[in-house]
């Protein structure tokens, strides 16, 4: 169940300029009210001056919404309308009448029209509002664009009011997820950092927390027997679970939802005692990204993927080619893909059980068992990994970035989860993305982002798009489909 992301509630204002009758706006609001259903706050006040648009905002605020769709049903009058956007503490839409419900002498209404005008005046206050590719339809027009606007709204919402927890410095040697935090605050997310040592001193703390059983017990139901490997293991990570959902509520601060970005080795396996990768899968499945290595931009990346989808999401590397027997065996011939649009996404055990095969379970981190434990030992505290094949679903790659310089820029790509075991360890699954190779060396390597992506487990690359663009990135990378070249590709090539 999503915890950490928020409820939109949307309330619909209707405009009229003096000029054009004001019963065709609130004629025009009410009918887009009865085709969007429950859930859209219609307000009573039609905005035709600077007075009326400071009623409807009292209105709207008084109603709880925190979200707003001002709805041009004629011409509308443009400071009004604009000062709507710039006094509402809250993501705005503007969308407009199209005729069609009257004649063409009293009951054209012209907010074709009025959308430029609008848009030139939000333009004039240095406003940012959302304006759907077509802003103008009908009723049944009208609520589809709302619709799709509440995923849009709910991720504004959650990074305007998100904090970002981290511990620890990011592994030496490993600096592949550094990043100016600069950008987090043009953003308006606030970030603490803290020690290690913080998180082992309120683990401490957590010891024979009377909590720990009804933890266990629900990691055992959700594991079930047969991912259950190492029962004893149970009440070390439902501590540290514990630790972690206490220190966002208690340091939570101003802010309304929170996220992690831990480290999670060298030095975290062997002084907690286990492996925090199945409690980072927990949280996320909460809407409570945790990202590994002290990913910053990731768990951002992460948590605007859960606003948008209401869903689990995940961090994975970029991790490694398919090989060829692979593809040749289980892809070629079965899915319309080349070997270069293919790879595999992976991490240690991150990946929430609802969005893995059936026969995930904890396991141990086989990478860090080679480097901290004795050779040929059996597994100790390297134990908690989440393993297991990603389940085939349609997936949405993706990740908002802070670069050296300062620059926020991101990329999307939507693509899927293929039904191929992937004969190998960690949480990992076969990824496919029309024209992956040439995003992968003109994106990916070209802009220098880091290795780690996010991935939300739909095609939600529409709704992404808009909200970075509403975020101020200006550069926004996505796979380009055959025949239309990256500025950096080799024409020859």
């Amino acid at each position: 169940m999503m915890t950490n992301i928020p409820v939109v509630k949307p309330g619909i204002i209707a405009v009229s300029r003096d000029c054009f009758p004001v019963s065709l706006s609130a004629s025009r609001r009410a009918a887009i009210v009865r085709a969007f259903g429950e859930g859209l706050y219609e307000c009573p006040v039609t905005v035709e001056n600077e007075r009326d648009a400071l009623a409807a905002l009292a209105d709207v605020k008084a109603a709880g919404c925190n979200a707003l769709i001002v709805f041009l049903g004629n011409f509308g009058p443009e400071t009004p309308e604009t000062l709507l956007c710039q006094k509402f503490d809250g993501p705005t839409m503007y969308i407009a009448a199209a005729e069609g419900d009257g004649d063409l002498i009293d009951g054209r209404g012209d907010a074709f029209c009025g959308v430029l005008n609008c848009s030139y005046n939000l333009g004039m206050r240095h406003l940012t509002a959302y304006i759907p590719s077509y802003p103008v339809g009908d009723a049944a027009d009208c609520a589809a664009m709302i619709r799709d606007f509440l995923p849009i709204a709910r991720a504004l919402i959650g990074v305007k009011n998100l904090k970002i927890i981290t511990f620890g410095p990011r592994p030496q040697d490993f600096f592949a997820c550094n990043a100016p935090i600069k950008g987090l605050y043009e953003l308006g997310v606030e970030v603490e950092e803290n020690s290690e040592l913080d998180l082992l001193v309120s683990y401490k703390a957590h010891e024979n927390d009377p909590r720990i059983p009804e933890v266990c017990a629900d990691m055992a139901a959700e594991l079930g027997s047969c991912g259950n490997c190492y029962p004893e293991m149970l009440p070390r990570m439902a501590q540290f679970e514990l630790t972690l959902l206490d220190w966002a509520e208690s340091h939570k601060g101003a802010r309304e939802y929170v996220c992690f970005a831990d480290k999670c080795w060298p030095a975290f396996p062997e002084q907690f005692g286990f492996e925090p990768c199945y409690v980072n899968s927990r949280l996320a499945a909460r809407g409570i990204p945790v990202a590994c290595e002290v990913d910053i931009y990731g768990a951002l990346s992460e948590y605007i993927g859960s606003c948008i989808t209401q869903d689990a999401v995940t961090l994975l590397d970029v991790n490694n080619s398919v090989p060829k027997y692979l593809y040749d065996e289980d892809i070629a011939g079965k899915f319309a893909y080349d070997i270069r649009d293919t790879f595999m996404g992976f991490h240690c055990g991150n990946t929430p059980t609802c969005k893995m095969c059936s026969s995930r379970a904890v396991r141990y981190q086989l990478i860090q068992h080679r480097l901290l434990e004795p050779a040929g030992s059996d597994p100790d505290f390297t134990r908690g990994t989440l393993e297991g094949d990603i389940a085939a679903s349609d997936i949405t790659f993706y990740r908002l970035q802070c670069d050296s310089e300062g620059q926020l820029r991101a990329y999307i790509a939507q693509g899927e989860v293929l039904p191929v075991a992937t004969r190998s360890f960690g949480g990992i699954g076969i990824f496919a993305i029309p024209e992956m190779a040439r995003f992968y060396r003109h994106v990916l390597i070209q802009k220098r982002y880091p290795h780690h992506g996010a991935v939300a487990f739909s095609h939600c690359a529409k709704p992404l798009f808009e909200v970075f663009k509403l975020l101020g990135i200006t550069d926004i990378a996505y796979n380009q489909p055959r025949g239309v070249r990256y500025p950096t590709e080799n024409p020859w090539d």
